[in-house]
């Protein structure tokens, strides 16, 4: 299936581009613009990995709507208008069709028929239902799937159960409409000027428990967090037009994404992306929840907790399951026990060194000391695992290979079969040691090493920071390719360095890993046009054996892969070029979301901007997509030199704004139980609403 064009609510959709996906936590629907889920497709409406609707489709008197206009009003909502065909031999339609659906545990939809004519009109209306409980990836595979459910209709309900009763379906409608088998009709007399309305709402079953929906429009859910989390977190304004649209559409798509787990705000995280991996990704929801630092700092405590409470405790080969690794992959659908390393997959190299350098970053902004020290055992069996089973011949780099053939071949984030080759397109051979992965590595012993210093564990805080730096060390003999001035993507089982130019060593600039002299190099490299696809920055150099730009790793732009990049160049911003390379990958990045209606996909085809504009989908991205959504937020945490420091009353704000954009403005940013404004513009900055006493160490760096 494609999603090639997102939905703007200033840009209504036509007829014909694409389908729609809404979105409101583990609930998401793929419909036809005209509002239909159809059968044979890869539509319906999901719920915890299962589709629960197989088929929707409105018909009046027998016909089809015609679509008018699409609307995302939210991510978690739509307006479909449609009207009914013309009669034969007219050329226009008296009868406005309007679907409003929300999403949200279940789904309700409310049909309104307008006649805009003056003659009163009879109107037939059947609404076809039909459900096969199949697992998320059975559909997105496009795997055909038996029917294992019996249907009964009673009244205004229809019921639905799978023949093992391990999931169902509810579908309650007002109108008095009659019920069959085959789904709900209507017969209505519409008079002229007048309106008819029903209302239909689907409630999952799961275990033989009804789930009641949660909307998002309901009064109850106004009162909620999850209706006021948008009010309470940071605001994040910029009069450059095309970003404030992005960031917008990223505030939005991000609470959409968010899932709670309790009503415990240490079990929220954000979900890896809509419509196939609505689910907890350990890699995914930690760089989403660095990015979104700050917009909300408690999404990253959240995530933490939820992962440490699922971190690894014995040895599965079927799973990839190593004590104190963590997790890559949550599903709850009812075949996931025979989906890839089952219900519970561990197949990630980089997720531990992330977890344990997020909770370091989240102690920085303000998260609490009870907090940290309760994760402290999470992050340091993450350092023992990645001593051990992370860290194979002892040479200090983390390195995968998967225990079974039915893991993932590849275990980075570029994690499909043929994501990691040599400039030549020569597959790597596994054991396997990124170059990223060691960057995250390095961030994670800083970050224990900083703990352990707060914490008065001075020698803890001395072996990690003595590791730390012989990482360092070892990283640039081991990577550094210098007849090509650029970092090896990888090193290949025999310790071989593959020589591929790659957009991971610009993760490693975002840690700090990398010294000035080869930073100066990465900047060079990256600046070409083989890199730089004026959308974005490409995975891989177009001069490279493997380059293809529709490929999923070798060749196309990942929002989130370039937003890493950009916070690397900026942290290097004493190099010469690095600003203003950031600024170039920044404004292509701004310029292909508005391409694609404000909201930034999983990843797009890396065909050069100046060939082929706008940019072209890539099909079966996700979108809206976790760290693609909190993309700009890392960009603009970026520009602003933005770093804080809770526990030693310490801001830090290096502002090199680009001059398009004007000033920016951070509202409600949380410091020491005060909430900050932000402004800056170019290289001036200026804080108010500073704690008091004002013991605060303002660091304004304007240059």
């Amino acid at each position: 299936m494609t999603n090639p064009a997102p939905l703007n609510a200033s840009e209504p959709v036509p007829h014909g581009q694409g389908e729609v996906t809404i979105v409101e936590g583990t609930t998401f629907s793929i419909c036809a613009p005209n509002g239909d889920m159809n059968p044979g497709a890869a539509q319906g409406l999901f719920f915890r990995d299962t589709r629960i609707v197989s088929c929707w489709q409105l018909r009046l008197d027998g016909q089809p709507p015609q679509p008018l206009q699409v609307v995302d009003r939210d991510a978690f909502a739509a307006r479909f208008m449609l009207r009914r065909p013309p009669a034969p031999g007219h050329a226009d339609s008296s009868l406005l069709v309007v679907r409003e659906r929300i999403v949200g545990q279940g789904m309700r939809e409310v049909i309104t028929l307008e006649n805009v004519g003056y003659e009163p009109t009879m109107i037939t209306l059947d609404l076809r239902v039909e459900t096969d409980f199949a697992d998320l990836f059975a559909v997105k595979e496009g795997q055909m799937v038996p029917s294992v459910t019996h249907a009964t209709a009673t009244g205004v309900n229809l019921v639905f159960s799978r023949s093992d009763n391990s999931r169902g379906l509810l579908v309650h409608a007002t109108g008095e409409p009659t019920s069959s088998h085959n789904g709900l009709s209507w017969q209505a007399v519409i008079p002229g000027r007048g309106r008819w309305q029903t209302e239909i709402e689907v409630h999952p079953v799961v275990e033989s428990r009804r789930i009641e929906p949660r909307f998002r429009d309901h009064p109850a859910a106004e009162d909620a967090e999850a209706g006021s989390w948008r009010r309470q977190v940071s605001a994040i304004r910029v009069q450059h037009e095309g970003l404030s649209l992005v960031l917008r559409r990223s505030v939005r798509d991000l609470d959409a994404l968010r899932i709670s787990v309790s009503d415990e705000a240490r079990q929220t995280f954000v979900a890896a992306g809509a419509p196939w991996f609505m689910t907890l990704f350990g890699r995914d929801s930690l760089l989403t929840s660095w990015m979104a630092l700050p917009l909300d700092p408690g999404l990253a405590v959240g995530t933490l907790y939820t992962l440490a409470g699922l971190q690894g405790r014995k040895v599965d080969p079927r799973t990839d399951e190593e004590p104190g690794r963590i997790l890559h992959e949550l599903r709850l659908g009812p075949e996931s026990a025979s989906a890839l390393g089952g219900s519970h997959y561990y197949g990630t190299i980089d997720a531990g060194p992330l977890f344990v350098a997020l909770l370091g970053e989240a102690w920085r902004w303000g998260a609490a000391e009870s907090d940290v020290r309760a994760l402290l055992p999470a992050a340091d069996g993450v350092l023992n695992w990645m001593q051990t089973y992370g860290d194979r011949d002892g040479d200090g780099f983390v390195e995968y290979k998967r225990a079974t053939d039915r893991g993932l071949f590849n275990q980075g984030w570029k994690d499909s079969w043929d994501g990691i080759n040599d400039a030549a397109g020569r597959l790597v051979e596994p054991p396997v040691a990124l170059a990223e992965v060691q960057g995250y590595a390095y961030a994670a012993w800083r970050a224990r090493a900083e703990l352990a210093e707060a914490f008065g564990d001075p020698a803890c805080a001395a072996a990690c920071t003595e590791r730390a730096e012989k990482l360092r060390e070892r990283f640039a003999e081991a990577f550094w390719l210098p007849d090509d001035g650029y970092f090896a993507v990888a090193l290949d089982g025999h310790k071989r360095p593959l020589d591929a130019l790659t957009s991971n060593p610009g993760h490693c600039l975002w840690t700090g890993i990398v010294s000035d002299e080869h930073a100066a190099g990465l900047v060079k490299r990256f600046a070409g046009a083989d890199m730089d696809s004026g959308f974005g920055l490409r995975t891989l150099s177009d001069r490279m054996g493997a380059y293809n730009p529709m490929s999923y790793h070798n060749g196309s732009v990942w929002p989130h892969d370039t937003a890493l990049c950009i916070a690397g160049l900026m942290r290097y911003a004493h190099v010469p070029g690095a600003v203003e390379l950031a600024h170039r990958l920044a404004d292509g990045l701004i310029a292909a979301a508005t391409a694609f209606g404000g909201r930034l996909p999983e990843l797009y085809c890396g065909f050069p901007a100046d060939v082929y504009k706008p940019p072209v989908p890539y099909p079966t991205s996700c979108s809206p997509q976790a760290w693609a959504s909190a993309a700009p937020l890392l960009i603009v945490r970026a520009f602003l030199g933005l770093d804080l420091d809770a526990p030693r009353r310490n801001i830090t704000l290096r502002p090199r704004l680009p001059e398009s954009w004007g000033t920016v403005t951070v509202d409600r940013l949380p410091f020491l139980g005060a909430k900050l404004r932000i402004s800056a513009k170019g290289t001036e900055a200026e804080i108010k609403g500073l704690p008091e006493p004002s013991g605060v160490e303002l660091g304004l760096v304007a240059e």
